[in-house]
Parts: structure tokens; C-alpha cells; sequence
């Protein structure tokens, strides 16, 4: 993944000595000149609707919504014809209690610069829909064209060829197709990591449903128990990790540059780590000794995971800290203040005194704390020139910082 960015002509490596590290983003402009701060401001009023950041760029096109909500009438007639209501609605109440547990993981992920809502929801709409009715629509035309092979030989190359080659596809579309509609809110790594995990966890729901339901048609309860321990207990975050890999790729190249011919070679590049990836954990349950395998293999590679998702978090906080001191520089900010927002410890001891305020100021603090990192990420983009307007949201954001502030220390 290191070398993704240097396929194709003219892309910067990511490899030195042209970046030290491959976090590391190219400075091609200054920025917005940042206007010194009055020393007494006024309070200003809280902005309202007409202070809004700008929305081109951080939503996806309503087509992209039609398109679901056609596959979903489909695929509930294809859940109702072959595994019935009742097996439908028990698979469907299982599937939520994995789907819990990693949408609170994924929030926990993106606490740091939360994503756009919409984009959120609309990450694990093409999960469990578009992505599954994808999958399943392939699966059925090459069924069609090449024969329905039930032997052995055949369950094995569907299981860890065809099923991780289709199903990552179907996903990487949405986390590709978040980047090209949205890229004002697709900043780096993280993000795309939120994304492709959002997506991932969308597919996961639906297929269990399928699962938990054949489960209990063939074998009641007990079946269903069973199905349960192995995917919503030992693996809900299987298909997480293989599309967050896809996210993390197209991350980097949002970082780097924004631009969609950029993004291509990354992009094919983590999607070809997520069919492997996925191929190695199918083909553990197929070949290998699924259990040996997971606790040597799969646990440590999960560990490694969380590992490299702190150092990206760690990464987020520098990038705050050293973009909020070019505005402390100019008086927005004291030094205190950029410590306080840019450390997760900073920002619980600042909500716990927001809330000793009279009349508890912690929706205050929060949104102080929300806006001030979306205006270290904008002068980012800026600093990087992938976002011509950039300049533009930070405008939006000072001043809504600034009334955020003044409402904190009005009397």
C-alpha cells in the first residue's frame, strides 16, 4: 500500500525522500491570511442556519438514494420469497445485536472530527443494501452462465475466490462513490476508515440476516445460537477490517491530493488487500483449522488493527494542534486553549467545566470543541490546496467558534 501512490504517471511517492512519512501531505499554498483577533472581541450571537457551512461536497447526490431504495424493495421480496417472515424478522433482530456493537466502535473511531450524518447512514445503506443486492445479483448471473456446481471443489472456490472478488467490489463502489461525491468531508485516513467500516458493517447486517434466518429454518434456536457465536461474537468486525482497508487507501489519496485521478491507483491497490484479506479468512474455514487460525492469526491481526487505528488518531491530533497554533498565533486561541482541543483529556476536563456553568454550557462546549477541530482540518485542505474552498468554510467556522466562545464566558 506504501508504493500505491506512485503507480501511474505524474502522483508523488509516498516513500522518501519525497514525504518522510507516509502521512506526511504537501504544502502548495499558504492558506488564508488569518486576520488578528481584537483583543476584547464581541460577543456575537450563536450563528444560525445562515452560517452553515457550505453542503457541495459533503452529501451524495439523490440519485445515489433512489438507487437504494429500489434494491431495497427487492431484496425484502427476495428475504420474504426464500427465507419466509418469521425466519426474515429472527434473522433480522439477531443481525442487530452485532451491528450495535460495531456502529458504537465506529463512533468511538470517529469521536476525534465526526463524519457528516448523512454520509454515516448512507455508508451503511450501501452496505447492507446496494452492496448485498450486487453480490447477489452476480452470483446469480454467473450461476446462470456457468452452471450452479454444488460439489466440493465448487464450494471452495465460491467460498474464497468469487465471494471475496464480488463482495469487496460491491462495497469498495460505496466507499469509492463517498469519495467522489463528498470529498469535502473525505479529509484522510480516518475517515476512510469510518467509511469503509460503515460499509462493511452494512453488508455484514444483511448477510446475517440470511444466515441467522437459514439457521433457524434448518436447525431452530440451537442452529441460530451457534451461528451467532461465530459471526455476532467471534467475527462481527471481519467485514469491517477487509473494506476499511479499501477506506484507508482512498484515504491517503484524499490526504495527498483529492484529485479522482489520484485516487484510482489507491483505490485498486486496497481493494485487492481486502479480496486477499477476506480470501485468507474464508479460506481458514474452508482448508485450515478456523479456530487455530483465528486465535494465532486473525486475533493478532485485529489487535494490529486497533493498533494502527490509535496511531491515526494520534496523527489527527497533531495535525489539530499544529493548525489551531497558526490561529493562536494570531490571537483566536490562547496556547491553553490549543492544548485544551487538541488532547482527548483536554477535551473531558473542558466539558466537565463547561457543565459547572450556570445552566450547563456542555452542548456549548461540544459544538466549541466540534467546530475549532473542523477548522484545523479546513486550513489543512487549504495549506494542501485540494479544496479551493477551503478558505471559505474557514471563515464559517471562525466566526462560529468565536460566538461559541463568547457564550461560554458570558455571565
Amino acid at each position: 500500500m506504501t508504493n500505491s501512490a506512485g503507480l501511474g504517471g505524474g502522483r508523488p511517492s509516498l516513500v522518501p525522500p519525497a514525504f518522510p512519512t507516509v502521512f506526511a501531505q504537501p504544502q502548495v499554498a499558504h492558506g488564508a491570511s488569518i486576520p488578528q483577533a481584537r483583543v476584547s472581541p464581541e460577543p456575537v450571537p450563536i450563528p444560525t442556519a445562515g452560517a452553515a457551512l457550505p453542503r457541495a461536497g459533503r452529501t451524495a447526490p439523490l440519485w445515489i438514494a433512489a438507487l437504494l431504495a429500489l434494491i431495497l424493495i427487492a431484496l425484502v421480496g427476495y428475504f420474504l420469497n426464500a427465507l419466509g417472515p418469521g425466519a426474515s424478522l429472527i434473522g433480522g433482530v439477531a443481525a442487530l445485536i452485532p451491528l450495535a456493537g460495531v456502529l458504537f466502535a465506529v463512533r468511538l473511531i470517529d469521536r476525534w472530527e465526526p463524519e457528516p450524518r448523512g454520509l454515516m447512514v448512507l455508508a451503511v445503506a450501501w452496505g447492507a443494501i446496494a452492496s448485498v443486492g450486487i453480490a447477489l445479483g452476480v452470483d446469480l448471473l454467473l450461476g446462470f452462465v456457468f452452471g450452479f456446481d454444488t460439489s466440493p471443489l465448487g464450494d471452495a472456490l465460491s467460498t474464497v475466490v468469487q465471494a471475496p472478488v464480488v463482495e469487496e467490489v460491491a462495497k469498495g463502489l460505496g466507499v469509492l462513490l463517498i469519495f467522489l461525491t463528498a470529498r469535502r468531508a473525505f479529509d484522510g485516513p480516518v475517515d476512510g476508515i469510518v467509511y469503509g467500516a460503515l460499509v462493511g458493517a452494512g453488508f455484514a447486517f444483511t448477510e446475517n440476516i440470511q444466515y441467522f434466518g437459514i439457521g433457524f429454518i434448518e436447525g431452530g434456536v440451537a442452529d441460530v445460537t451457534q451461528i451467532f457465536f461465530l459471526r455476532g461474537i467471534l467475527s462481527p468486525f471481519a467485514h469491517v477490517m477487509f473494506t476499511s482497508i479499501i477506506g484507508f487507501a482512498l484515504g491517503l489519496a484524499a490526504r495527498r491530493s483529492g484529485r479522482v485521478r489520484d485516487a484510482m491507483g489507491p483505490f485498486l491497490i486496497g481493494l485487492a488487500g481486502a479480496i486477499l484479506l477476506h480470501a485468507f479468512w474464508n479460506g481458514s474455514a474452508v482448508f485450515g483449522d478456523f479456530f487455530g487460525l483465528y486465535l494465532t492469526l486473525q486475533v493478532p491481526l485485529f489487535i494490529l488493527f486497533i493498533v494502527g487505528i490509535l496511531g491515526l488518531r494520534r496523527e489527527e491530533a497533531r495535525l489539530t494542534r499544529q493548525r489551531l497554533s497558526d490561529y493562536a498565533a494570531a490571537g483566536w486561541f490562547t496556547p491553553q486553549e490549543v492544548d485544551m482541543l487538541a488532547t482527548g483529556s483536554g477535551r473531558r476536563a473542558a466539558l466537565a467545566w463547561a457543565a459547572g456553568l450556570r445552566g450547563d454550557r456542555t452542548s456549548t462546549m461540544k459544538g466549541f470543541i466540534t467546530d475549532a477541530t473542523a477548522l484545523a482540518a479546513a486550513r489543512q485542505r487549504s495549506i494542501t490546496g485540494r479544496d479551493p474552498r477551503a478558505a471559505e468554510d474557514e471563515h464559517v467556522l471562525l466566526a462560529r467558534v468565536t460566538a461559541a466562545r463568547a457564550a461560554l464566558f458570558a455571565p
